[in-house]
C-alpha cells in the first residue's frame, strides 16, 4: 500500500515538473482576459506577461525535443526560428497599437534592437558565466562564433543606412524608400546565411569538442528513465511536435493581445522611455532561450550556447525587420528603420564586445560578466534616455 502511495506521489510530482509551465501559461492568459475586461490594466499586463513567458518556455522545451532530433546547426537553427516566431507576433500585435498611436513604433523599435542585446549580453553572458564557474573554461568552434559576429556587424552597418538619412535634411519618403530597401537586402542576406549554414558550410557551426558532461554520462549507466518516457512530447513525431509548437504561438498570440494594448497604457501612465519597454518586451520573448541556454552551459554544452546566441541575434534583426515591415504596409503603419543613436550604438558596441570574448573559442566566467555589466550599464542609460 505505501508502495502504491509513493508511486501515485512520484508520478504527480513528475506531472507537475514536466506541465506546471502548460497550466501556468494558459491560466495565467485566461486571468490576464478577466482583469482586462474589469479594467485593472496592470494586473491583465502582469498576468500576460507570465502567461506569455511560460508558454514560450513551453514552445523552447518542445523545440528542444525537435532540436535534438536533428544534427547540428538544424537543432540550434529551430530553437532560435521557434523563439523569434514568437517576439515577431508579440511585436507585431504591439505594432498595431500605431494606428491610434504612432509613438508606438518607438517601442517596437527598441524592442528589435533589445532583443539583440538581451540575446548577446544576458542570455550569451548568463550561461557564460555559470558554465565558466562550474567548468573553469569551455570550448567550442571558433568559426561560429567569427562567422557570427561578421554577419551581425555587416547587419548593423545596413542599419545604420535609414538612421543616417534620418539626421539629414531628407524627405520621409527617402527614409522609408531607403528603409525598405535595406529590408530586401537583409531577407537575401538571411537566405544566403541560411544556405551557407544548413548546406555549404555546415561545420562551421558543429562543436569541435565533446560535453564532458556526456561523456561521463556515457560511463553511467541509466538508472531511470520513466519520467523521459511519461513526458507526452516525448511521444510525438516532428510533425506532432511541429503542431504542438504551432498550438502554444497561437495561445501566445491571443495573450499578446492583451500585453500590447494594457502595457502601452501602463508604459505611459508611468511614463516608462521606449527604451526601457522595448527592453521588457525583449526579456518576455527571450527568457525561454535564457533558461535553455543555462541548461546547456550546465551540460557543458557551450557550443549550443553560441548558436543560440548568436543565432536568435541574427534571426532577429535578419528576419524579423523585413516581415515586421512587410506586415506594417499591410496594415497601414508607417514604420521605417531610422533607429535612435542609443540602439545603434549600443548595437554596434554589443558585437565589438562579442567579437573579443568569443574570438579564441574559449569562454570563461569574466567574458560572461564582461556582457552582464554591459547589459546593466545599457539599461540605466535606456531608462533615463
Amino acid at each position: 500500500m505505501e508502495k502504491v502511495i509513493e508511486n501515485k506521489d512520484k508520478k504527480l510530482k513528475y506531472f507537475i515538473e514536466d506541465y506546471w509551465d502548460i497550466f501556468l501559461g494558459i491560466i495565467s492568459i485566461m486571468l490576464a482576459f478577466y482583469f482586462h475586461k474589469m479594467g485593472q490594466g496592470g494586473m491583465a499586463t502582469l498576468f500576460a506577461a507570465i502567461g506569455i513567458g511560460s508558454l514560450s518556455l513551453s514552445v523552447s522545451e518542445v523545440a528542444e525535443i525537435l532540436s535534438e532530433r536533428l544534427q547540428e546547426p538544424y537543432g540550434s537553427f529551430v530553437l532560435t526560428l521557434s523563439a523569434v516566431v514568437v517576439e515577431i507576433i508579440l511585436l507585431y500585435i504591439i505594432l498595431l497599437q500605431a494606428v491610434t498611436d504612432p509613438t508606438v513604433v518607438d517601442t517596437v523599435k527598441g524592442g528589435i534592437i533589445s532583443a539583440v542585446i538581451v540575446d548577446m549580453n544576458v542570455l550569451l553572458g548568463l550561461a557564460v558565466f555559470l558554465g565558466g564557474l562550474r567548468f573553469t573554461e569551455q570550448e567550442y568552434n571558433k568559426e561560429t562564433s567569427s562567422t557570427y559576429t561578421t554577419i551581425l556587424f555587416v547587419t548593423a552597418a545596413a542599419l545604420l543606412v535609414p538612421s543616417v538619412l534620418s539626421l539629414g535634411k531628407h524627405s520621409v519618403k527617402v527614409i522609408e524608400d531607403a528603409s525598405m530597401w535595406i529590408a530586401v537586402l537583409l531577407m537575401v542576406f538571411y537566405i544566403i546565411i541560411l544556405i551557407f549554414q544548413t548546406k555549404t558550410h555546415t561545420r562551421f557551426f558543429k562543436s569541435t569538442v565533446k560535453s564532458r558532461i556526456f561523456r561521463l554520462k556515457r560511463k553511467v549507466p541509466e538508472k531511470d528513465s520513466e519520467e523521459d518516457d511519461d513526458y507526452i512530447f516525448e511521444k510525438f513525431n516532428k510533425i506532432g511536435l511541429i503542431a504542438s509548437i504551432f498550438v502554444f504561438i497561437v495561445i501566445i498570440a491571443i495573450g499578446a493581445e492583451v500585453f500590447a494594448s494594457d502595457g502601452i497604457k501602463l508604459a505611459k501612465e508611468y511614463g516608462l522611455s521606449a527604451g526601457i519597454s522595448g527592453l521588457i518586451i525583449a526579456i518576455v520573448a527571450v527568457s525561454p532561450e535564457i533558461v535553455t541556454a543555462i541548461k546547456a552551459a550546465k551540460n557543458d554544452e557551450i557550443q549550443r550556447v553560441v548558436n543560440i546566441a548568436m543565432g536568435a541575434s541574427t534571426v532577429s534583426i535578419l528576419l524579423t525587420v523585413p516581415i515586421l515591415m512587410g506586415l506594417a504596409y499591410l496594415s497601414g503603419i508607417r514604420f521605417t528603420l531610422d533607429f535612435n543613436p542609443l540602439e545603434i550604438g549600443a548595437l554596434i558596441l554589443t558585437i565589438i564586445l562579442a567579437w573579443k570574448t568569443t574570438n579564441e573559442g574559449k569562454t570563461n566566467y569574466f567574458a560572461g560578466m564582461s556582457h552582464l555589466m554591459f547589459f546593466l550599464a545599457f539599461a540605466i542609460i535606456a531608462m533615463y534616455y
